[in-house]
């Protein structure tokens, strides 16, 4: 038995286990993973503005680079902003909260069935709780109209130091491929980088051995010689276009979720640790951590971030039914000229009416036929 079982250890299980262990250390916390480590293999990123000043403390103790700064290309400029960068790889992550959590919180086992108050492991036992977070992760759903933010990153060594100060968010001024590519570069060492090729496409599938070719030929276009490859992470995150969010989170069964299985992700990059710092924020300060009271208040939370994405939502739809796919690079050619506060806004998913209005403004980025076709579907 315990108080509070959290069924996922990956970013948005592990935040909360953390946060829930300093704003309520009186309870008994489980998390249930079926992998040896914590948070999978991934690098997580964010901008320092993604993240709110009184929920600093959850995700500090994680991060392990950090940058004051970074910078994007385009075939028409470069650009640098002053805004903060941070990432967490999960090796770290892993390590962190290992130290951070107490020594009885993992339980190594695969959930096969859970309410709101029991998980059922592969072990045949059953955990009794008196509330479940169920933090599994994405699922496959025909309730979600999406395309993809798919990736291959290498981390590398080179034969002498890169010369970068900062990470460069979005190389877009490469050959263009399966709709908008971009190479995202992280320096994690004088030597050592990380190069994640990236593709916003209509489909998820990926050919690792040409993403990883493709790595190789931009170190060499930048004059980089990868030495040695460390280590090699892919992965796909969904954009979401439409869907029924409500039937959505019944699909997922009956207890409360968080992280990318409850939707709690930006729609228009897939990033989930935002979304992931605030409800853990949100779980530590809930007066009844009952499996009914933890559900209804994880239902409200990730509706009204489903309500607040409409107008992202609608920027997939311009972006991946408008633009033609290998001119979609425009849209975000555009979208980095404009202020870097409204930048800062759009990636924290808090956009204001004024910042919604501006980035609609002026001649669309993609054939007006199509763009007001997808506005008549809006319409209808």
């Amino acid at each position: 038995m315990c108080d509070i079982a959290i069924v996922g250890g990956g970013l948005a299980g592990g935040l909360t286990a953390y946060a829930l262990s300093v704003e309520r250390p009186d309870l008994y916390v489980h998390i249930i993973e079926p992998e040896a480590a914590f948070g999978g293999n991934h690098v997580w990123s964010f901008f320092s503005t993604d993240v709110a000043d009184r929920d600093r403390w959850i995700v500090e103790p994680f991060i392990d680079h950090r940058w004051p700064g970074y910078e994007v290309r385009f075939p028409e400029y470069a650009r640098r902003f002053d805004t903060g960068y941070s990432s967490i790889r999960s090796e770290h992550f892993d390590a962190r909260l290992r130290e951070l959590l107490p020594a009885s919180v993992p339980v190594q086992a695969a959930a096969v069935d859970l309410s709101r108050t029991t998980v059922t492991i592969d072990t045949q036992r059953q955990i009794e709780a008196r509330g479940v977070i169920d933090a599994r992760g994405a699922r496959p759903t025909e309730l979600l109209e999406v395309g993809w933010q798919k990736f291959v990153g290498h981390e590398v060594r080179l034969s002498k130091p890169h010369g970068l100060t900062g990470p460069i968010v979005m190389d877009a001024s490469v050959e263009q491929h399966d709709g908008f590519r971009f190479v995202y570069v992280l320096p994690f060492a004088p030597d050592r980088l990380f190069i994640e090729d990236t593709y916003y496409s209509e489909g998820a599938d990926l050919d690792e051995n040409v993403l990883s070719a493709r790595i190789h030929a931009y170190a060499a276009a930048q004059d980089w010689e990868i030495v040695e490859t460390l280590s090699r992470e892919r992965g796909a995150l969904p954009v979401t276009m439409a869907g029924d969010f409500e039937a959505y989170w019944r699909e997922g069964g009956e207890a409360g979720k968080i992280g990318m299985r409850a939707a709690l992700f930006h729609p228009a990059t897939g990033y989930s640790l935002p979304d992931a710092v605030r409800t853990a924020s949100a779980i530590a300060a809930l007066p009844d951590l009952s499996g009914d009271a933890i559900h209804d208040a994880l239902h409200a939370l990730a509706r009204q971030r489903w309500t607040e994405g409409g107008f992202y939502r609608l920027l997939n739809r311009m972006a991946f039914r408008a633009a033609v796919p290998d001119q979609r690079y425009i849209i975000y050619q555009r979208f980095y000229r404009l202020r870097a506060p409204l930048i800062e806004r759009f990636y924290a998913g808090r956009s204001t009416l004024a910042d919604k209005a501006r980035v609609l403004a002026g001649k669309p980025p993609v054939p007006i036929g199509r763009a007001l076709k997808v506005l008549r579907e809006e319409l209808k």
